[in-house]
This record gives C-alpha cells, sequence and structure tokens, in this order.
C-alpha cells in the first residue's frame, strides 16, 4: 500500500470523526437548549447558564463543518466559469485553487496556533461552570491540520472535473433494481 493510499483512508477516517463530533455538538447544544426550556416551562425561572454553554459549541460546528464540505467538494468554487475554459487551463486553475486552498490551511495552522496559545482567559458560563477559552481556540489550527490533510485527495476536492453527462447518462442507464434506496 502506497503513502498516498493510507494517507487518503487516514483523511476518511478523520472525515468520519469530524463528522461524528460534529453531530455530537449539535446534539449537545439541541440537549441544553431542551434543558432550558424545559426547566422554564416546569419552574417558570430560567438557567442563566444555558445560553453560554450552548454557544461554546458553535466554533467547533463551524470550523469542522468547513473541513467536512472541503472533503466533499461542496466549498466555493467558481465551476461555470472554471468549466467554460480549454482543458489545460482547466488544470491549471484546478492546481491554484488547491495551492489556494494549501494556503488558507497552512494559515489556519500557524495563526490558530499562536490564537491558541495566546488564549489564556477562562470563560464564565456560570459562578461554578469556567471553562478555559483554549477548548474552543483549538479548533482553530486542528481544523487547518485536517484541511491540510484533506489535500492528498487532489483534484478529487474539485468539481471541475465532474463530466456531468456522463453521470446523468449512467443514472438514466442504471436500471431500477440497481438503484440505492
Amino acid at each position: 500500500m502506497t503513502l498516498l493510499v493510507s494517507l487518503r483512508r487516514l483523511s476518511d477516517g478523520v472525515n468520519h470523526l469530524a463528522v461524528v463530533l460534529c453531530v455530537a455538538c449539535i446534539l449537545a447544544m439541541l440537549g441544553i437548549s431542551f434543558t432550558a426550556f424545559l426547566y422554564k416551562l416546569l419552574t417558570g425561572s430560567t438557567l442563566s447558564w444555558t445560553y453560554s454553554l450552548a454557544r461554546l459549541f458553535l466554533p467547533w460546528i463551524g470550523f469542522l463543518s468547513m473541513t467536512i464540505s472541503l472533503r466533499y467538494g461542496e466549498h466555493v468554487a467558481m465551476t461555470l466559469l472554471v468549466r467554460s475554459l480549454p482543458r489545460p487551463l482547466v488544470q491549471l486553475a484546478a492546481g491554484a485553487c488547491l495551492a489556494v486552498m494549501a494556503l488558507f490551511a497552512a494559515m489556519l495552522v500557524w495563526y490558530g496556533w499562536g490564537f491558541f496559545q495566546n488564549a489564556t482567559q477562562i470563560y464564565m458560563v456560570s459562578d461554578r461552570i469556567q471553562i478555559p477559552s483554549q477548548v474552543t481556540a483549538i479548533v482553530v489550527p486542528l481544523s487547518g491540520l485536517i484541511m491540510l490533510l484533506h489535500l492528498v485527495h487532489g483534484f478529487a476536492l474539485l468539481e471541475h472535473f465532474i463530466d456531468d453527462e456522463a453521470t446523468i447518462h449512467d443514472l438514466i442507464e442504471t436500471p431500477d433494481s440497481e438503484t440505492p434506496r
């Protein structure tokens, strides 16, 4: 097995872990919000800490979602413009796109690590719940590392090389018994 194949498998595994973590963060936010709703409904008073605690999950959801969307090619792309170019220029544009993504990911790692190291405040959720700001700051360099790892998939991350006509033809020609349910 080559190094590239191993890195692609690692990228897929890390992406699966990011999806699970993202879903867990969303469920935790919903659980906290639902607890606050039930408490308000049953007692008439509010829990002061629920909004602040639920808000701590947003950076994790946002940054991990960014890495997941990159892996599935759901990032911002100028596909129509690129597809109108001749094939050699499409390859050049795709290479430039990957280089810009790599630069952005490297900057997330570089500046995100400094941000993480300088995050020395304690986030006061309530008088008893205190969370270091590094808990949310670590997601910045971590997402940059995940994006750099996903770049081992190369041009597969981009929509520039998808042949729409062939995909549509394959879907039309597939018998109903072979379609996934």
